[in-house]
């Protein structure tokens, strides 16, 4: 499989998302800046696209056949629910892209594409809002990513793991106190 195959599959990923096929790409594959984040772009957003597009149907279909994808479908809707609704009640629009575009855990595309979905987005609206958010997402990735790789290249990867560790150190210790 080529390595650009390779980064846009795991760039349609769950959870994964961008978030993790630009670093792979830097660092794994070791694949040009603009090819590490034009497949990862354009691999985040087929799921969005689908999602966008089929999850009100097969949610809704699922969720009559079958009593566990109700009740999943009911667990994911709701916790995004949660997730989006103080962002996108405050901040409208805006609100959606930031809250793609921030590269933190559940965050990307997949969850606003659930999110628009939820608000009743129509297409037309959510998937320019969303790439946009994608775009300043994979923007930031490719950025902490070139540090990274950058900082192991002339100071080893103990440095960089050290950086790490005190930023979710300083992370963790400021959002307990919230």
């Amino acid at each position: 499989m080529s390595p650009e195959l390779q980064v846009f599959i795991l760039a349609m990923s769950p959870i994964i998302e961008l978030n993790g096929s630009i670093p792979f790409a830097l660092s794994v594959l070791h694949l040009p800046l603009w090819k590490a984040f034009l497949f990862s772009f354009s691999g985040n957003l087929v799921p969005v696209i689908a999602l966008l597009i089929f999850l009100g149907p097969i949610s809704s279909l699922l969720s009559k056949k079958f009593r566990f994808f109700e009740k999943f479908f009911s667990w994911l809707f709701e916790r995004t629910r949660k997730r989006i609704k103080p962002e996108i009640e405050r901040y409208g629009k805006i609100g959606l892209i930031s809250f793609i575009a921030l590269p933190t855990p559940f965050t990307g595309g997949w969850t606003g594409a659930i999110a628009a979905f939820l608000i009743k987005m129509p297409f037309k609206f959510a998937f320019p809002l969303i790439s946009l958010g994608i775009l300043i997402n994979g923007g930031i990735i490719l950025i902490l990513s070139l540090a990274g790789v950058t900082v192991d290249r002339y100071f080893g990867w103990q440095l960089l793991i050290a950086i790490i560790v005190i930023i979710g150190i300083v992370y963790a210790t400021r959002h307990r106190r919230r």
